[in-house]
């Protein structure tokens, strides 16, 4: 029964999503209209309560997992920007750990189809992917999970080989 009455709320959550989609055609640029409504039904999709997807500043986000994904619109370069928060620092990073979160992206560590991004005002270490064009509401879910639950792996393992790399490089030398 519980499986029958979370179907029918999934169900009635996707009929409610799919009301807005789609929020554009596919490989068509990006505006501030679609890529709200492309997060609008990403959030729907996560199961979070109706939101507007992208406020009225540019900006949206979830938590779900234990990962966090944040949104920005960037009016100027008509683009939808998606970080997955990787770590937050408590003050700004040590010299050489950011070089060394870009080193494993550069030696081919999965980034979950997304890019190392630093933003200092916030000490945040991201994932962060930029969609320019539009792309299907299933393909957006589907990078998004991915970038999410990469930046977890990202938060776990990559963070301690890079401060080992950084903080402890003799401990890596073999003997």
């Amino acid at each position: 029964m519980a499986t029958a009455l979370g179907s029918g709320l999934a169900g009635l959550l996707r009929s409610w999503v799919s009301v807005l989609a789609p929020a554009a055609p596919e490989n068509t640029p990006l505006t501030r209209e679609s890529a709200r409504r492309l997060v609008q039904g990403f959030l729907g999709e996560e199961g979070t309560p109706p939101s507007a997807g992208i406020n009225e500043k540019g900006f949206g986000g979830l938590s779900a997992g234990g990962a966090s994904v944040y949104f920005e619109w960037h009016e100027e370069s008509q683009s939808l920007e998606c970080s997955a928060l990787v770590y937050r620092f408590r003050e700004p990073p040590k010299q050489g750990v950011i070089d060394g979160f870009h080193a494993e992206e550069r030696e081919g560590t999965d980034a979950g189809g997304g890019t190392v991004d630093y933003e200092p005002e916030n000490r945040g270490l991201f994932l962060s992917r930029t969609y320019k064009l539009m792309p299907t509401e299933r393909a957006f879910a589907k990078d998004m999970r991915r970038l999410m639950k990469t930046s977890l792996k990202w938060g776990d393992e990559v963070l301690d080989r890079v401060a080992s790399r950084v903080f402890h490089p003799e401990e890596l030398q073999k003997p």
